[in-house]
């Protein structure tokens, strides 16, 4: 198989090189991609180093255009489960007799990809929040 130095650094050649550098310091200023313009290392050995960049880089933020792993994902799925199942909860506990509706299923976590949230909606749902919460206190109080 036959390729140069551009296919070896992909479309986010600075996004590799930053990696490079970071991963290999050792290779002095510029990293690996400076010693192989200086001859100090072969094209093989730069894509090697290159093919095994880990996935929590500069490379993967930039192929995947942001910056979230693994742990951030199943962060959010835990969230959505944890709302999932006090909603179940509150839902299965609560007084039918003293009236009110159930509570709402709540929407997922924001994850990226999804449409960035209206800020609107945000400022309602505090206001909205906050109406409940007084109105909580104002029932205690007596």
């Amino acid at each position: 198989m036959t390729y140069t130095v551009l296919d070896v650094l992909g479309e986010h050649p600075e996004a590799v090189e930053a990696d490079l550098a970071h991963h290999y310091p050792e290779y002095g200023p510029g990293g690996p991609v400076a010693a192989y313009w200086r001859g100090e290392i072969t094209l093989r050995w730069l894509r090697v180093m290159t093919e095994h960049l880990p996935p929590d880089g500069a490379v993967a933020r930039a192929y995947n255009g942001h910056a979230w792993g693994q742990i951030e994902y199943t962060a959010a799925d835990s969230r959505d489960l944890l709302d999932l199942l006090l909603t179940a909860f509150v839902n299965a506990n609560r007084d039918p007799k003293k009236g009110g509706s159930p509570l709402p299923w709540p929407k997922p976590s924001w994850r990226p990809g999804d449409p960035v949230p209206d800020p609107a909606q945000g400022e309602k749902d505090k206001a909205r929040a906050k109406a409940a919460y007084e109105h909580i206190l104002a029932q205690t109080k007596g």
